[in-house]
């Protein structure tokens, strides 16, 4: 950048050029190391700076250091004067970190175009794969005992995975409902075996269903936000996800299971002329959802004080990051107690709580 000082009235002009120096180990040249510019800079009425470009040429070597020079002379009109900083030297060094972070990249841009021509057999080879790899900054990273031993334990289900066809096929949208019905399979699977081990310890059905199940669902989207809060600046991405993924559950699990039940029993016992539409009683989950429905809120106020206090929803000192921890921890169980004491007859919610029921 070239600088006027003292004044910004009139036209003024300088010559700008790139000088190779004495001859060196670390002497850049001309047409190989950088391009030679020679220009003339023109300076206008009321204007105090000037940018110029001098294109440096890419080189392998991961080491680089040689210098060149830049120029300021035959400056006019004549009352105008060059500063001692006319003549200056150019280094040009490798930036190491840069060119780890285009490696990496490049080395994700070779994954998606070679993903892009995989064949739906090299995914289930892929599943069984384990190798070092490379991280954001391009560096190699091996993987660690735990990282093993995780996928030794969980290769049954990438095999299971790898059924998915391919991400390329149809612009993504084969790929992306077979990951649903993936989804509905392994849920089905969770709520299974965890109605059969509740039933095994004698636990009963509604606190089975927001404890076992529930944590089979559920982190999932919990390990996804932990990722997510890990590589991105900002809490978006992680707030988000489990807030999102929660309100999905909670629609689907108990909203659209409400409407069949509702749908099944209408059709099954046909109108009731005292009543305007048919209902379908909830049972405990209007306690439930009240319950929860307070702790969300309680929730999410603590996350808005959060923001206030400490300028945003996660990380922090130690201090309050382990308070937070334990504070959202404890909502959790305060919900799961609460339903506890109430399917044991220890809440009594009769006048407290009115059946709730799906109106059809």
């Amino acid at each position: 950048m070239i600088e006027r000082r003292n004044g910004s009235d009139g036209t003024v002009t300088v010559d700008f050029k790139t000088i190779e120096l004495d001859a060196s180990d670390h002497t850049a040249t001309h047409g190989i190391d950088f391009e030679h510019v020679q220009t003339t800079v023109v300076f206008t009425q009321g204007e105090t700076q000037k940018t110029i470009e001098v294109p440096i040429l890419p080189k392998d070597d991961e080491h680089r250091s040689e210098s060149f020079a830049v120029q300021l002379s035959n400056i006019t009109p004549a009352g105008a004067k060059l500063s001692k900083k006319s003549f200056m030297i150019v280094n040009i060094v490798t930036d190491i970190e840069t060119k780890k972070r285009n490696d990496a990249l490049n080395q994700l841009l070779s994954k998606v175009e070679d993903e892009e021509e995989i064949k739906w057999v090299q995914q289930f080879i892929n599943a069984c794969m384990l190798h070092p790899t490379k991280n954001e900054d391009g560096e190699i990273v091996d993987f660690t005992f735990t990282e093993g031993a995780i996928h030794f334990m969980t290769i049954g289900w990438e095999l299971f995975f790898a059924l998915v066809p391919p991400p390329h096929w149809y612009k993504g949208r084969v790929a992306f409902v077979a990951s649903l019905v993936m989804i509905a399979i392994i849920t089905v699977l969770v709520e299974k075996i965890a109605t059969a081990f509740g039933c095994v310890i004698g636990v009963p059905p509604p606190i089975n269903a927001i404890t076992f199940v529930a944590l089979g669902t559920s982190l999932p989207d919990t390990f996804a936000s932990m990722t997510a809060a890990r590589q991105e600046k900002y809490a978006d991405a992680a707030v988000g996800n489990v807030t999102g993924s929660n309100s999905v559950n909670v629609f689907l699990g108990l909203g659209l299971s409400w409407v069949v039940g509702t749908l099944y029993e209408y059709n099954k016992s046909g109108p009731k002329p005292e009543i305007e539409g048919y209902y379908v009683v909830a049972g405990t989950l209007g306690f439930n959802v009240i319950v929860f429905t307070v702790l969300a809120i309680i929730c999410i106020c603590f996350l808005m004080i959060r923001r206030y206090m400490l300028g945003g929803e996660l990380g922090g000192s130690n201090p309050f990051r382990a308070f937070s921890a334990g504070f959202l921890i404890t909502l959790w169980f305060i919900y799961v107690l609460m339903v506890i004491l109430q399917t044991y007859g220890e809440i009594k919610t009769e006048g407290l709580v009115k059946e709730a029921s799906c109106k059809y």
